[in-house]
């Protein structure tokens, strides 16, 4: 099992190290840019500095004119929880207009988000914006199923997570590289989505 563990560690890492950047100079143009959701809020009531963080780097794409449309990919599995409509209205207050972005209330990890992408929305080339590791999982997912994808990472965050998130990222690779080997499909489908 550590095996494994570490050898989805090290194909996750070698393979997207390529394709992911701090530098948004460093990345093409494209039409699309896909931001993984997360929750607003903290447990503390404070605001999730991931989620702040990957709006600020959303915002920043956008308004560079590296890529004209926004989608938004996150849990909405209960009522009172909706983190794709949470970073719509932050993106809006940060002057991105409404009609750039489209939600995809399915995307519960980030596996489905990749997948979600290319057989719902029709995305074959978009950009990632999240935190590093999270990018870098991204792209190792959606590159194995043929898609052309870019990580743009966020600021990171260093004043809390630390080695739990570094511990939760280790096996959630693992999780990524046993659902790319067997070819899993997401939880949710549905109909296709037309992205302008």
């Amino acid at each position: 099992m550590f095996l494994l563990l570490c050898v989805a560690d090290l194909n996750v890492e070698v393979l997207s190290a390529p394709f992911v950047s701090d530098r948004m100079e460093d990345l093409p143009d494209v039409d699309v840019a896909l931001v993984p959701g997360t929750s607003k809020f903290l447990k503390s009531g404070y605001v999730n500095q991931y989620f702040a963080y990957r709006i600020d780097a959303a915002v920043a794409l956008y308004k560079s004119g590296k890529v004209k449309h926004l989608l938004i990919s996150g849990d909405n599995g209960r009522s009172e929880y909706n983190e794709p409509e949470d970073m719509r209205i932050s993106l809006m207050e940060a002057g991105i207009p409404d009609s750039v972005i489209t939600l995809d209330y399915a995307g519960f990890d980030t596996y489905d988000s990749m997948i979600r992408a290319k057989k719902v929305f029709g995305q074959q080339r978009f950009i990632v914006v999240s935190q590093d590791f999270q990018n870098e999982r991204a792209v190792y997912i959606a590159r194995s199923f043929g898609i052309e994808a870019w990580g743009y990472n966020a600021e990171a965050v260093t004043s809390y997570g630390g080695l739990r998130t570094q511990v939760r990222e280790f096996f959630a690779r693992g999780k990524a590289y046993v659902e790319v080997l067997f070819g899993v499909q997401p939880t949710y489908l549905g109909e296709k989505v037309l992205i302008d």
